[in-house]
């Protein structure tokens, strides 16, 4: 298969992944603080990516790569999960969502400034026309929707995860997509784990078991399984490239809720959902 194919659905698979974080957040939080949250969940995966690189025995980073890794952690392992896990103390799964429209964007202007691509001009009209459909449609969709201080935190985590995402996929050419959020989670595990302890409820009794999976599936899913395949599929198919496929995340997880919750899907959703995967498929061409 073509690698640039190959990276396209790997790059997918863990926009699927990722599709349920916020939801995932947001239950979890009902229970845990967002500093516990944050902590925990970069603690736990951080475990397992520690024994996954024992195990299998891979290279150290060096000195240059590990300067990048400082990078990733900081985006994707600290600032957005602490980010959207503030913002979602107060706001929606389903408002936080608006600002996921932005993150593709966000990737593509990081892929230029930190990956050094250049995308053509015909990319950049159809990245901000995918990314005003979504937004559009979602404030269409949410239409009481008021300014507040949880839309800053998704700002600024929409901010920094574009920046850790393009980091990583630039580092994955080197080291590889599983090594990279490994040695990220491994990078700041030994503050994760104070900051776990340290934020660590004071009582369990009052936790709820849907609080537990949601911490449950943001430490496996959103901080370790969803990046395997994300930064795998942005080092084949391109940062820039790769990264527009996040305008479906949205979509993806109106699926979900229509199959898991009975929820329903209008025509607006279909035909919203067609024009975005329409600005994918341009955006893929002219990247």
């Amino acid at each position: 298969m073509d690698k640039t194919n190959l990276g396209w659905i790997n790059g997918f698979i863990g926009v699927a992944i990722f599709a349920g974080s916020l939801p995932a957040t947001r239950v979890a939080v009902m229970g845990f603080s967002p500093e516990f949250l944050t902590t925990a969940r970069a603690a736990i995966a951080g475990i397992i990516g520690l024994l996954c690189l024992l195990l299998l025995r891979q290279t150290k980073p060096n000195f240059a790569q590990f300067k990048s890794l400082m990078i990733v952690a900081c985006g994707v392992v600290i600032g957005f999960p602490l980010f959207t896990a503030l913002a979602l103390q107060t706001v929606s799964s389903a408002h936080a969502i608006v600002f996921v429209g932005l993150l593709p964007l966000s990737t593509a202007i990081f892929a230029v400034l930190r990956g050094n691509e250049k995308p053509a001009l015909q990319f950049w009209l159809f990245a901000l026309l995918g990314s005003a459909i979504v937004i559009g449609f979602m404030f269409y969709e949410n239409r009481n929707l008021s300014f507040s201080l949880g839309d800053l935190y998704m700002l600024a985590s929409i901010i920094v995860c574009g920046l850790g995402y393009a980091e990583g996929g630039k580092l994955s050419r080197e080291l590889g997509g599983w090594q990279v959020i490994c040695w990220a989670l491994v990078v700041s595990l030994p503050l994760m784990l104070i900051g776990s302890f340290y934020y660590l409820p004071q009582s369990f009794e009052n936790i709820h078991w849907s609080e537990t999976l949601g911490l449950i599936y943001v430490s496996l899913f959103s901080m370790l399984i969803g990046f395997i395949f994300w930064y795998k599929g942005l080092a084949l198919g391109g940062i820039a490239s790769v990264g527009q496929i996040q305008l479906v995340q949205p979509f993806i997880g109106l699926i979900l809720s229509a199959f898991l919750l009975g929820e329903h899907v209008s025509l607006a959703m279909v035909l919203v959902c067609f024009a975005v995967v329409l600005c994918v498929a341009m955006a893929k061409k002219f990247a």
